[in-house]
């Protein structure tokens, strides 16, 4: 068998993405590099054909999406409107899913193989430590979905001011001690609603103990579930916490904690006001006030920002927030506006 793309790319220390690069006289490539692989193309007496030049093209016509807690709803509307965008392309999609945060940097080793694809998108991790160095060392364009770093693209929405408006409802209601079910405290967006909420009650004179912040448990889907609302709910009741309306980080932990509610005989909303944050499609069935983020164009959007990228590997990074909007529903005391 001859020398192949594959044999160059693991003598260079680069990707198969870089080689094809290369011989396509692609700019991205460093001069470096692209000495490098030249070299070594020499060396192994190899010249670039037509046949190898489109199997290069097809190797890399694959994305890959690295998603924690595939099944969450929350991932499942964002790579909807992913895949939805991608379907215009010629593109696919390869997502590695990883069940906890603590598994993103080995399923981020995976999608930067070399040869596996195009491009990446990273979902909700924090970009920080060993794989902030392996995300910046990689010659793959990546995109940042619901998370944020300085040096890379990134789409997300502004989960702090979300967490700003849900507090400001509440102290607009009249709610004298809110409580917070959080997520893991790790998960950047959980993270962040928390932040804003915390500091806009501090603001209007009202702090936010920490007897008040229920941390669900991060052992399945980091506390974003309903089981994880649902415990916390029942902490809070049976620790005689005095609070009479609930901000949950997300809408499956606010589902839950309704459960909890109802089992409890506590009436929703006149004894406790709840908010969560999403606006997943079973928001509405439920009758829950949530904050509603544009998940589906999150993931749209995102592929486009990749495939700029891509085009223009040596534009300014670029990021896109959204803003969160008030849904107001049956489990807060107002008249609905949906």
């Amino acid at each position: 068998m001859g020398v192949t793309i594959y044999d160059i790319a693991e003598q260079s220390g680069v990707s198969i993405a870089t080689v094809s690069r290369v011989f396509n006289d692609n700019p991205r490539v460093s001069e470096v590099t692209r000495a490098t692989v030249l070299e070594v193309a020499a060396r192994l007496g190899y010249q670039p054909h037509v046949s190898a030049r489109s199997l290069a093209r097809r190797q890399t016509e694959t994305v890959s999406a690295i998603v924690p807690m595939l099944t969450n709803y929350f991932y499942a509307e964002g790579l909807k409107g992913l895949q939805d965008r991608m379907n215009q392309t010629t593109f696919d999609l390869l997502v590695y899913s990883a069940p906890t945060l603590d598994e993103i940097e080995g399923q981020v080793e995976k999608a930067l193989h070399r040869g596996r694809s195009a491009g990446v998108l990273l979902f909700s991790a924090p970009v920080e430590g060993e794989l902030e160095k392996r995300l910046e060392a990689s010659d793959l364009p990546v995109v940042l979905v619901d998370c944020y770093h300085a040096n890379f693209d990134s789409i997300s929405t502004d989960n702090r001011r979300g967490g700003e408006i849900a507090a400001d409802y509440f102290l607009s209601r009249g709610a004298k001690a809110p409580a917070v079910l959080m997520a893991n405290p790790h998960s950047v967006p959980a993270s962040d609603r928390l932040d804003g909420f915390r500091s806009r009650m501090t603001a209007a004179g009202h702090p936010l103990p920490d007897s008040h912040i229920q941390v669900s448990s991060t052992d399945y889907h980091d506390g974003f579930n309903e089981e994880a609302g649902f415990q916390g709910m029942m902490a809070l009741l049976e620790s005689g916490c005095q609070t009479d309306a609930v901000f949950a980080t997300s809408d499956v932990q606010a589902i839950g904690a309704l459960e909890a509610l109802r089992r409890s005989g506590v009436s929703v909303p006149d004894e406790m006001q709840v908010v969560g944050f999403d606006d997943l499609p079973i928001a509405r069935y439920v009758g829950l006030t949530t904050l509603r983020q544009s998940m589906h164009e999150m993931g749209s959007r995102a592929f486009e920002l990749l495939l700029d990228r891509m085009t223009k590997p040596a534009g300014a990074v670029t990021h896109t927030v959204f803003a969160p909007t008030l849904i107001k529903r049956q489990t807060t005391l107002e008249e609905v506006s949906e």
